[in-house]
């Protein structure tokens, strides 16, 4: 897992203040990301980033790390699955790339095809965009939200992280507790999105991007939340299939699953507790 964190002001901030807000976001992140670190900022957006190392293994997979054009900036944490395969999309409509880092294919996506590029990742990721071009930032979270991103809004600045202490690198954000919030935890063991335990902060809910740009006047619009991807509902099958056909049909999904996790250019091991779960992904590991 890697370690995101910025903000949007509606102020243009001071480069060494900017600069030394992001840094204390980072080291509150380090324990996520501890193989590189780097930030970014132009004074209006800032991106940070503590990463752990998966794909391309190099200094070309630097985050935060831009578009081919150098217009949009990205700060990413996660696994894209089918990379490659929108890789060759995006080289035969032109994209030149520098690294193997399956990063770099979502920064020329959302350069590409904007929003559409969310709806083609096969993968798990928590992410920020800064396009420069429509003075407009972006964060978005995989379908299912297995990578968590929080953020806060204040009059004239939203700053986002990886995590909830991270955020607390900006003196101003509050602490204020959500009781209601902690009632949930306590009753369900969770607490369900977009509340946190603290009252003026929010997770992104899984399956959504949040846009926010600057007006004319540099001041912060109006946030918008979209919901780019829902489950389908099921189809009544004509004829119910044979239970060797779904018997089938479970082991080339779940072989196909594990598969696309192995691409890595670290090791890569496994949590064997003898379970049917467990075992079922160690098979098919070394199957693979």
């Amino acid at each position: 897992m890697c370690g995101i964190g910025g903000f949007l002001g509606a102020r243009p901030m001071p480069a060494a203040e900017s600069e030394a807000r992001l840094s204390a976001m980072v080291a509150a992140l380090r324990h996520r990301g501890p193989d590189d670190e780097g930030i970014w900022t132009d004074g209006r957006a800032g991106l940070a980033h503590a990463r752990l190392s998966i794909i391309d293994l190099s200094p070309l997979a630097h985050q935060p790390m831009a578009s081919a054009d150098g217009t949009v900036w990205i700060a990413y944490n996660g696994e894209i699955y089918n990379f490659a395969e929108i890789r060759r999309d995006l080289e035969a409509a032109g994209y030149a790339f520098r690294s193997r880092s399956d990063t770099e294919v979502i920064v020329n996506g959302w350069h590409a095809w904007g929003p559409r590029i969310f709806s083609r990742l096969n993968g798990m990721f928590a992410l920020a965009l800064w396009d420069r071009r429509s003075r407009r930032l972006v964060l978005a979270r995989d379908r299912i939200g297995k990578k968590p991103l929080y953020y806060t809004r204040a009059p004239a600045r939203l700053t986002f992280a990886s995590e909830i202490k991270a955020l607390f690198a900006w003196p101003d954000i509050g602490r204020t507790a959500d009781l209601s919030a902690i009632d949930r935890y306590l009753t369900l063991g969770y607490v369900p999105a977009p509340a946190t335990a603290f009252a003026d902060i929010e997770k992104l809910p899984p399956a959504h991007y949040l846009s926010i740009g600057l007006a004319g006047d540099g001041a912060l619009g109006a946030p918008q939340l979209v919901r780019y991807w829902r489950l389908s509902e099921p189809g009544a099958p004509a004829r119910p299939p044979a239970v060797a056909q779904l018997c089938g049909e479970v082991v080339a999904r779940l072989e196909a699953a594990v598969r696309r996790r192995l691409v890595a250019d670290v090791p890569l091991g496994a949590f064997l507790s003898g379970g049917v779960d467990s075992s079922s992904v160690v098979a098919m590991m070394a199957r693979a």
